[in-house]
């Protein structure tokens, strides 16, 4: 096995009442062909891994986490090239999964539930279409099955130019707030003020490493045709990045699925309607 594999114990940086009761409570690395990827771990009871999206690191499950720990050992990593991990060799949607595989196995959580937050979600299906024994059910968090099409790629593209040439933070700042259901501007203005700080601390290449790999991603309806396990797909009514309406096309095709639309959000439903 070509993963170097160790851990390292640190504070969290979730909220301090999440250290109540005993509960695991650890950050962790694992080094993975030289590149060390951090993650958290949080909780008790059965294991469950959250996967962020693009633009993000695992501290956008907060929310999430605080609700779930007293009855989840909640696995919570940063991607490569996000947050504390590093940038890997392997920035595919493939390659990334084999990162969280590694993160599993790591936590011998083997097979566990695993939820995607909209490229989290892409990342997700390539686990699942490689490793589906991995997996004892899954879910896509504003997310999508689809290839990008010819529209999606163009508009990646001329985002991966914007960033070229005004960097990470700026093009952040540009795509944040459309995220989100237009009550939710008013409402969270503060949070998403917040988000688009943390912009700032984006490696331009993270993010054209991620736009380069959701375009070459393939369709994987078929990943969902031939699950075995429940799969689980939350929406947002007012969703531009993954639209209601793509979604509602696609889940049908698991053998049993479970769908949870939330009325009041956008792209950032673990943000907008957490309870």
């Amino acid at each position: 096995d070509d993963r170097n594999k160790h851990t390292s114990n640190h504070d969290n940086n979730f909220p301090e009442d999440q250290k109540a009761n005993n509960q695991l409570n650890m950050n962790k690395t694992i080094s993975i062909k030289g590149k060390e990827i951090f993650y958290r771990v949080i909780g008790n009871g059965k294991p469950a891994l959250l996967v962020h999206g693009f633009g993000e690191d695992g501290e956008i499950w907060h929310n999430q986490v605080k609700f779930l720990q007293d009855k989840f050992k909640l696995i919570v990593p940063d991607l490569p090239g996000s947050g504390r991990s590093e940038l890997t060799d392997e920035m595919s949607m493939e390659g990334m999964a084999e990162v969280i595989l590694a993160i599993m196995q790591e936590e011998k959580c083997v097979p566990c539930p695993v939820i995607g937050h909209s490229m989290g979600g892409y990342i997700t299906l390539a686990l699942a279409e490689k490793y589906p024994e991995v997996l004892t059910t899954f879910g896509l968090f504003h997310s999508s099955a689809f290839a990008d099409s010819d529209e999606k790629k163009a508009t990646r593209q001329k985002g991966i130019s914007f960033i070229q040439q005004h960097g990470a933070g700026e093009f952040l700042k540009t795509v944040i707030p459309n995220l989100f259901a237009p009550e939710s501007k008013d409402k969270l203005s503060d949070t998403i003020k917040d988000l688009m700080e943390q912009g700032n601390n984006f490696n331009p290449h993270s993010l054209v490493s991620y736009y380069q790999a959701m375009m070459q991603r393939p369709d994987r309806t078929n990943v969902l045709r031939k699950a075995v396990v429940p799969v689980l797909f939350i929406m947002g009514k007012y969703d531009n990045a993954v639209p209601m309406e793509d979604s509602l096309k696609q889940c049908h095709l698991p053998e049993k699925s479970y769908i949870h639309i939330l009325a009041q959000s956008g792209h950032m439903g673990m943000l907008e309607e957490p309870g």
